[in-house]
């Protein structure tokens, strides 16, 4: 079995952190987002190659970090592009992708900027099972968030029987995720998907395609899901990953500063005189005489005197507030 990770997109709703930086590769603790998905990954023995689907701009990143890291499975698969507008949508790029790499095995799909509570052996465990398409849902558990996902309902065997992509007006709040298992005999229907001149751009509507013409499966999960592609998104990952505690890095520098919940401090930050609550610290930022709640500081800003709620401050930004 293959697995495909999704790590393509530009992240345009989290700049200025992302304007240099894939998404993907936003720490969580001593890990990124992506990491944790690719230790998954790493782990499961059914898993023979991984696929990292990214764009020209990026793809630099990805390999210096697949470079420096551990890991035997991940290797890249570019796609020409280097900027949002030039994207070829999620279904067409993974089209372009198991045609480039000429994949024919079972093939795990996977959003690279998910972070997941799941196992994805369980998840694995289900597909190979059903020996269907399968897909992970969740309840995001607000009909009012509802509307931003793809929707599926289900029967008494965890079938999909109804795929609603982002109605305006919901009948159930259990989201379809970005995790997907497609038998072999499912990749070739892709091209004929596109081919019908259907939407390239989330993989939901081929999904919704998909369950008019084979049985889908489903696996629900319960623990947490994120998406992440906002600041607050980002922020709630981590405040779930260190669960009331704190990441500081060994070389950050603390000096009389106090530290309240889910702060996360990177190699070589300076905090002096200062409050930190909910935030990530990016390496080489310095903060003092000041308090910072909810918050990103990317690397090598300095900030001095200042209180700061919400704030995503770019890096090699200069703050004073005296």
């Amino acid at each position: 079995m293959d697995a495909i990770v999704l790590a393509g997109g530009y992240a345009t709703r989290l700049w200025p952190i992302t304007r240099n930086r894939p998404k993907m590769l936003l720490p969580i603790g001593d890990q990124t987002v992506i990491g944790t998905t690719f230790d998954a990954l790493e782990r499961d023995e059914r898993i023979d190659d991984v696929y990292v689907s990214t764009n020209e701009k990026f793809a630099a990143d990805f390999e210096t970090y697949i470079a420096n890291s551990a890991y035997q499975k991940p290797q890249l698969s570019v796609e020409e592009t280097t900027a949002e507008d030039e994207k070829f949508g999620v279904v067409g790029a993974l089209a372009q992708l198991i045609d480039r790499e000429g994949l024919t095995d079972d093939t795990l799909v996977i959003a690279g900027d998910n972070l997941i509570s799941f196992d994805l052996a369980d998840f694995i465990d289900t597909f190979a099972d059903a020996g269907e398409p399968t897909l992970a849902a969740y309840d995001v558990g607000s009909y009012e968030r509802a509307t931003s996902y793809g929707l599926v309902e289900l029967n008494d065997a965890d079938e999909v029987v109804d795929f609603q992509e982002k109605p305006d007006d919901p009948s159930t709040t259990l989201a379809s995720i970005a995790c997907y298992g497609f038998p072999s005999e499912v990749l070739p229907l892709l091209d004929e998907y596109l081919a019908g001149d259907n939407n390239p751009d989330e993989p939901g509507w081929f999904l919704q395609w998909l369950q008019d013409r084979a049985t889908v499966h489903a696996f629900t999960f319960e623990e947490a899901w994120f998406d992440i592609g906002t600041p607050e998104s980002y922020l709630d990952a981590i405040a779930w990953h260190l669960d009331g505690t704190n990441f500081v890095h060994p070389t950050a520098d603390i000096e009389n500063a106090t530290l309240g919940e889910n702060v996360q401090v990177l190699a070589g930050a300076t905090l002096e005189n200062t409050t930190v609550e909910n935030s990530v610290i990016f390496p080489d930022a310095t903060i003092r005489n000041s308090e910072i709640r909810r918050s990103i500081v990317d690397h090598m800003t300095e900030i001095e005197s200042l209180d700061l709620s919400g704030a995503v401050i770019g890096a090699h930004t200069k703050l004073n507030g005296d």
